[in-house]
């Protein structure tokens, strides 16, 4: 009986909605590469909506008590794979597409800042191993959850970005006066998200380092 117990606390609403957010992410990584506007603005509906429910499992563990051990370990892998299909397909088709998807500033995503994003989230997987191994948790801060949001809206900005240079000609929007302001005040956003999802990557890292200096001179038991 305790071990059917444990498995339904296990698997609780929570823990449910997250291994939804992990399902979903297939379909964000291979949406983009479908030809035609609509496959994009699917794909930024499907990730802000997995991106939201990362709110939720959050505060459905919390305030209905169902923090699990099986939640804390898929809550972070959830992040890290939606990311991971989020910026695949984004490189990819920055770097290729230059004609059709070209940021502003940018001109592409660039390798550095995909590398940057994505070896920050492991670089502090490792760090709260380290943390855990000396009895110390390290739990999300503030500038992490901006970091997080930041990222988000750059991903989200620029999958409506590719959905809305693929709509121009089907649509007839070219010669479009609104196309034209739309064209340059989108382009401009998602050049902005990228320095600010860039930026908060850095100093949300920066900080859990120095915040856990101490925790980092220490040898493993």
């Amino acid at each position: 009986r305790r071990s059917a117990e444990g498995a339904g606390a296990m698997w609780n609403l929570p823990n449910i909605v997250t291994l939804i957010r992990i399902s979903m992410t297939p379909v964000v990584a291979l949406l983009p590469f479908i030809e035609g506007y609509w496959p994009k603005f699917v794909a930024f509906l499907v990730f802000v909506t997995v991106a939201l429910t990362d709110i939720l499992d959050g505060y459905l563990a919390r305030s209905r008590n169902q923090v699990t051990d099986l939640g804390k370990l898929l809550d972070p892998l959830a992040d890290k794979m939606l990311l991971l299909a989020s910026l695949i397909p984004i490189y990819w088709i920055t770097r290729t597409r230059h004609d059709l998807y070209d940021i502003p500033v940018w001109g592409s995503i660039p390798l550095w800042a995909c590398l940057l994003m994505l070896g920050r989230e492991f670089a502090m997987t490792a760090l709260r191993w380290w943390g855990k191994k000396h009895g110390v948790i390290i739990a999300a801060g503030g500038a992490g959850k901006l970091k997080t949001a930041f990222q988000s809206i750059f991903i989200g900005l620029i999958f409506l970005w590719f959905a809305f240079r693929d709509a121009r000609r089907p649509l007839g929007l070219e010669s479009s006066p609104f196309f034209q302001f739309w064209n340059e005040f989108h382009g401009g956003l998602v050049a902005l998200a990228l320095v600010l999802a860039v930026a908060m990557t850095v100093y949300s890292f920066l900080g859990y380092l120095y915040r856990y200096r101490a925790l980092l001179s220490q040898n493993p038991q």
